[in-house]
């Protein structure tokens, strides 16, 4: 195996957002017999910081839902997929026409902010699990009212809104309907604080369709000359689905979506219970491997 792409939130990650010393072991034993060890994840790459440290991360890794390429070292943006302008300014009508601020993730490289929120003319206010989120990461924050507030439309890498998910869900149906393949669409329940006792929270993201996770870990096996058919591909939710789709080998979490069980080639234990540890324990003693042929497409 040339190399193990890992996701975060529901994987490498357990119920507590942090990286077990089981797991870090095993990504450590997973270097020392030379598998890359790609990290890819919705997160942005100041969001994940805590857990690329945690694991020693000094390969490439694939962050905002596959958006962009960084160098976890320097923070240096290696390649990005950007969002077109007149499709984000259609997705934060959108939104706004659902009460909900746009949340516009960038490119930070060579900015001084993360995300811009657009709250629209009715100023429409920042979810409570989105202002949580932004403090416990200190992400820097701009705001403002429309697209034509952005100063900076060429780093814009996906837009969202965090909502209740019957507003979300009303939001994703129009979604679906009036931007259709413009856009890669994620919707999944937010990440919220342990004590989080309200309504669920869903995030609903979109991206250019050319990004995806697969893109991302692509590009990153053609710069270091490794095959992507011999990628080992570990991950839980619907954004990991391009990358469990197409890799050689392709592992879902014991707390998958359905979804990604059904498309994997192998199944795991929960990230309760160590999972990660447990998949590459099994790639790399050769019981889980492609197969022989060039892998899957």
């Amino acid at each position: 195996m040339d190399a193990i792409a890992i996701d975060l939130d529901g994987t490498l990650l357990g119920p507590d957002a942090r990286v077990s010393e089981r797991n870090r072991a095993a990504v450590l034993r997973a270097r020392d017999a030379g598998v890359t060890v790609l990290v890819c994840t919705g997160r942005g790459l100041a969001e994940s910081r805590f857990a690329m440290d945690a694991i020693e991360q000094r390969e490439p890794v694939v962050v905002a839902g596959g958006s962009i390429v960084a160098d976890p070292v320097s923070g240096e943006t290696l390649t990005r997929a950007e969002m077109d302008n007149a499709v984000v300014r259609e997705a934060v009508d959108l939104f706004h026409d659902h009460e909900a601020p746009a949340l516009v993730c960038k490119d930070p490289h060579g900015l001084d902010y993360d995300y811009l929120v657009l709250e629209g003319d009715d100023r429409h206010p920042l979810d409570p699990v989105s202002a949580w989120w932004f403090r416990e990461h200190r992400l820097r924050v701009r705001t403002g009212g429309h697209v034509h507030n952005d100063e900076h439309p060429g780093h814009t890498v996906r837009v969202g809104m965090c909502a209740v998910s019957e507003r979300s869900g009303r939001a994703a149906r129009r979604v679906r309907r009036d931007l259709g393949d413009a856009v890669v669409m994620h919707d999944f329940g937010a990440v919220h604080p342990v004590r989080h006792n309200a309504d669920p929270v869903h995030i609903l993201e979109l991206f250019s369709p050319a990004a995806t996770k697969w893109g991302g870990i692509t590009w990153v096996c053609e710069r270091l000359g490794l095959d992507p058919a011999r990628t080992a591909a570990i991950g839980d939710e619907v954004n990991d689905l391009s990358m469990i789709q197409a890799a050689g080998v392709s592992v879902a979490m014991g707390n998958a979506k359905p979804v990604i069980k059904a498309a994997a080639t192998h199944r795991t234990a929960t990230n309760a219970e160590d999972g990660v540890a447990h998949a590459i324990g099994n790639i790399l003693s050769g019981a889980w491997s492609p197969a022989p042929s060039s892998g899957r497409a």
